[in-house]
């Protein structure tokens, strides 16, 4: 339990999604240990709050379905591939949440039971009662669905009350702030007009799926030192999407 000089958080609960490309640091490709050191920590963080947390992270630093297909593999063997993929960065995440002294289970929605465990609702929600940090992995199992997608529904599936997605800006801008100056960051949005801009946000089924069930998606910096726990504790510079 936190004690009496740890902040009160704003959810209890929370679904982190964060992409395979966060792991790769300043390299080209696969896992920069630093720098998945260093989100580890700052999971810790939050776990020390008190807060159960729930990840998902993808693995297009290692491979990308949709791009394999692109190329000419065929699209459903390509999807499982970049489902393997998760697997690998969700190793190397609880590896590097252990090492900080955090219980940590990967959970695959692939059976591999020397490496992870098979995806059973009510084991992982009890993982989460005993402050167990759970990491999803293998997207939903099935090809053709991103790890959006599997964050939201795992999210729901979990009771999460809201989905966090660290990115490289600090929320949703009207267009892409890296190449336009001029890009306005929004403070709040709705899941319409994400989909009605096409913002890039989450893929259009995660949005919709997180919009039926009322789940709220904030979008903030994972570069940003204690962003993940600022949002948290009720601080720091975010986009969240609302109905």
């Amino acid at each position: 339990m936190p004690d009496s000089d740890t902040p009160r958080t704003t959810f209890q609960r929370v679904m982190l999604k964060i992409s395979g490309e966060a792991l790769m640091g300043d390299t080209a490709y696969g896992l920069h240990p630093p720098t998945v050191e260093r989100i580890a920590r700052e999971v810790k963080v939050v776990h020390d709050m008190g807060v159960e947390i729930c990840m998902v992270i993808g693995g297009g630093n290692i491979f990308r379905g949709l791009s394999g297909s692109a190329q000419g593999m065929e699209r459903t063997t390509a999807d499982y591939m970049g489902m393997l993929a998760t697997v690998m960065n969700a190793l190397a995440m609880q590896s590097a949440l252990e090492k900080l002294g955090v219980f940590c289970r990967v959970i695959s929605a692939i059976r591999m039971d020397e490496v992870a465990e098979p995806y059973i609702r009510r084991r992982a929600v009890r993982h989460l009662e005993k402050k167990r940090v759970c990491i999803f992995a293998a997207g939903t199992g099935n090809p053709y669905f991103t790890t959006d997608t599997a964050a939201t529904l795992r999210a729901n599936e979990m009771a999460c009350e809201a989905i966090l997605k660290g990115t490289k800006v600090d929320g949703v801008y009207d267009k892409d702030p890296m190449t336009n100056p001029d890009a306005v960051r929004y403070d709040r949005i709705t899941y319409d007009d994400v989909l009605q801009k096409h913002l890039k946000v989450m893929d259009a089924s995660a949005i919709a799926l997180a919009r039926d069930n009322n789940l709220p998606i904030i979008v903030f910096s994972l570069d940003e030192p204690g962003g993940f726990r600022g949002i948290l504790a009720g601080e720091g510079t975010y986009t969240t999407v609302h109905s």
